[in-house]
Parts: C-alpha cells; structure tokens; sequence
C-alpha cells in the first residue's frame, strides 16, 4: 500500500483532529490523580472529544471498547479503562486519538502519580526525550529509518532499557493507522524518502527491563514479560508543503520542543 501524501487543505483538518487530541490529553494530566479510576479518565476523554466536535478512533477499533488506552506499570500499551484504581507512585500511560471530518490525530504520554521512584522518571524523561529526538531526525529529504536511528541511540546513550520491537509508529491519514511502520530502532538512511505531505505518528515505547512482551487475555493490553515498568510517548506530525516539520498533536505545533534541536516549524498549519 503506497504511503498517502495530503495537500495542505488535508493538513488543516488533520491539525484539527491533532489539536483536539493535544488538548483532551492536556486535560487528562490536569485531572489524573491516586484514586481515581482508569474508566473516569476516559468518561473525561469521551466527553472533551464529543465537546470538540470530534469521535474517538479508538472506540470499536477491532472491537475496542473504549475511548482511550490507559496502561499502567508494566502494562506498556492498550491497556482498558476499567474499574482499576490509580495509585501513588504508578506509572500512567494514556495513549487517545480522535478524528475530524475523516481525518485522524494520534497522541499519548506517560506520567508519574505523585511521588514516582527517580529510575520510574528517568524512564519516561528518556521515552519522551527520545519521541523529540525522533521527530526532530525526521527531516524533509531523509530516510524514515533515520527517525528510528535516532531513537534507538538516544535512548542506548541514556541507560540499559528495553525497547519494544513489535510495536512502533505509523503513517496517519485518513485512518489511524497507514503505511509506513516507523520502526523505533535500526540503521540510518534506509526507507521510504521523507518528503512534504507525509504524516507520521511517532511513538517510542520502552521498558526498565526487558523488550519482550505478551498480550494478556483481554486481547488487548501488552505487558512486559517480566514486570519491568515501561512508558509511552507519541506525536503526530508531518512535513508541510513548505518543507518545514509541524506537530499536528502538539498544541504550539511542537515550537518549543523542536527549538532545542535547531528545527523551525512551518507556519503554514499555525
């Protein structure tokens, strides 16, 4: 299946959606406290995602039940809200998409709940840093390999973690998922040519421990085999016409973030 290339109308929509997922998860961190229950969060999310004029990708996905993922320690990723309760020093790693007259957004981040072990945090400082490192390599004229390059070295350089191989990023579009898979690891310089009008969903998921996981029997929820915490960090942005990066999920259009690494944003999607 060809990668989908959309013209800058498409872009502005696909901002919309973007947007809409930047700030419902924006709110979920705002609200997520010890005590809560995991299907409280998503009662939040479905309601700002409605408010916006937006319906979640996620919901019937497959059979999805819900409108967000949230995993919990070492629950990695796909995780179901449920009657789970939130608790003091866990990890939190909501991961939540919505669509806009067709077109999709994708985001997620990890979180610590209140006083987390410093390794818990170094951890998704290192996830989230990664996610940055990743987009900021993903420059019009490269190689899509070139993102997961990134990725891997940064994250090697920062301390012994495990990075999931079965999981990655993806091209977003018109659905959630679309080719390519963007591989969070590998050799710089291979793939697809990164050029304007290409979407992509950036999502680095590591562990403390190792990278294998199972599924468990919902079906859904991915755990690491041998219990070790892991986080989960994703964007989703896309070469503008301009040839210049935006952040689709990123409520600045990811400036800031990419300001540190020298990368100017377009501001063709502001």
């Amino acid at each position: 299946m060809a990668i989908q290339i959309k013209d800058l109308d498409q872009l502005k929509v696909m901002r919309r959606a973007g947007l809409l997922v930047g700030q419902t998860l924006a709110l979920l961190r705002e609200n997520i406290k010890a005590g809560m229950t995991t299907d409280a969060l998503d009662a939040i999310a479905s309601a700002n995602i409605k408010r916006g004029g937006g319906t979640s990708n996620f919901l019937g996905y497959h059979g999805y039940p819900k409108t967000i993922c949230v995993s919990i320690n070492d629950e990695i990723v796909h995780g179901i809200p449920g009657p789970r309760i939130i608790n003091e020093g866990d990890i939190v790693s909501i991961d939540c998409g919505a669509i806009i007259d067709g077109w999709h957004g994708d985001a997620a981040f990890s979180i610590g709940i209140g006083n987390v072990a410093s390794a818990d945090q170094k951890l998704m400082d290192v996830c989230e840093e990664s996610m940055w490192v990743g987009i900021a390599a993903g420059k019009n004229g490269g190689r899509l390999s070139d993102i997961g390059y990134a990725i891997e070295q940064y994250i090697n350089s920062q301390g012994k973690y495990g990075i999931l191989q079965e999981y990655g990023g993806h091209g977003i579009g018109t659905e959630m998922h679309q080719e390519p898979h963007v591989l969070n690891f590998g050799k710089a310089g291979n793939g697809p040519e990164i050029i304007p009008g290409m979407a992509l969903a950036i999502e680095p998921m590591i562990t403390r421990g190792t990278a294998k996981t199972k599924v468990l029997a919902d079906d859904w929820t991915v755990v690491s085999t041998d219990q070790s915490r892991g986080a989960h960090f994703e964007n989703s942005f896309v070469i503008c016409p301009d040839g210049k990066p935006f952040v689709l999920t990123a409520i600045d259009g990811g400036k800031s973030e990419l300001a540190r690494f020298g990368v100017e944003i377009s501001d063709l999607l502001a």
